[in-house]
């Protein structure tokens, strides 16, 4: 029977300039991107971000998705995700200290790091990364996690709880949200979508806010377009989380496909000037 990949993560983190983050393994002798393999049951974004800290003392967030590279190593398949990257504060990498696994982060030009990066298809990555550098944020669209049963709830649909996979859900949501830097929560004021981003916002210390015009009761296709349109002109992380009967008329506004999310599935939209360039899907279990 084949063995499953190996599953690993990273970002091709730019700053003003062109310049692009490369990291040198002395294992390898090679300079690559910052990356490393997912730990058990961690989602792919938090794993990225992750590991670029861990191998680079940066703190990024992530903006739009790169083709994933396959390819042998150690014997077994591995397929790496990629986002383009920018760090969230500071830059400088003047501080690192060399270690066994990674003993040299540095900024390179784009040319540069075309030219210093040992692998092709890392050159590829840059290369697909180019037209995607620019400065984005993050407008996620989430579908709350798994809730009671309708058929089976006796009281106020608008205070129906999530069950405990649902509230599981809310718990690993914080570190994918973290990974677009997220700073603004929005919410249906139905339990069900509170719960859901309530982990993320007491994590952050966000505001909060809670929309009736959100919820499967007061929704309507005006103040939902409303509602979409302020946060697409935002120049900031963002999260709308609302209900099914809801999420087409969200759609709508924002110009794109319904992708038919599941409980606690997400549609990431990466947003430049009010513009979307990019859009990614995500189930969080």
């Amino acid at each position: 029977m084949a063995l499953r990949d190996v599953l690993a993560a990273g970002a091709v983190v730019y700053r003003p300039g062109r310049q692009v983050l490369l990291v040198h393994r002395p294992k390898y002798d090679d300079w690559s991107f910052p990356k490393g393999k997912l730990d058990p049951g961690e989602h792919q974004t938090a794993a990225a971000v992750r590991e670029v800290a861990e191998e680079t003392g940066l703190r990024v967030r992530l903006g739009p998705p790169l083709s994933s590279q396959r390819y042998l190593a150690g014997g077994r398949m591995k397929t790496v995700s990629y986002w383009v990257g920018r760090a969230v504060d500071a830059d400088d990498v003047s501080g690192y200290e060399p270690n066994e696994e990674i003993d040299g982060v540095e900024w390179a030009p784009y040319d540069e790091a075309m030219a210093r990066l040992t692998y092709p298809h890392d050159r590829d990555t840059l290369r697909e990364s180019k037209k995607l550098r620019r400065r984005t944020a993050a407008l996620v669209v989430l579908r709350h996690g798994a809730a009671r049963s309708r058929k089976v709830w006796q009281g106020d649909d608008r205070v129906r709880p999530l069950l405990q996979p649902g509230l599981l859900q809310a718990e690993h949501l914080v570190a994918v949200l973290a990974a677009y830097d997220v700073t603004r929560v929005v919410s249906s004021s139905s339990l069900r979508c509170v719960q859901t981003v309530r982990p993320y916002a007491d994590a952050t210390a966000s505001c909060l806010e809670e929309q009736d015009g959100l919820s499967e009761e007061d929704a309507a296709r005006a103040s939902v377009g409303t509602i979409v349109d302020e946060l697409l002109r935002g120049d900031r992380g963002a999260v709308l989380c609302t209900h099914r009967p809801v999420l087409p008329d969200v759609f709508d506004a924002l110009g794109v496909a319904d992708p038919g999310l599941e409980p606690g599935g997400m549609l990431v939209a990466h947003v430049r000037r009010g513009r979307i360039v990019s859009t990614e899907q995500h189930l969080v279990r």
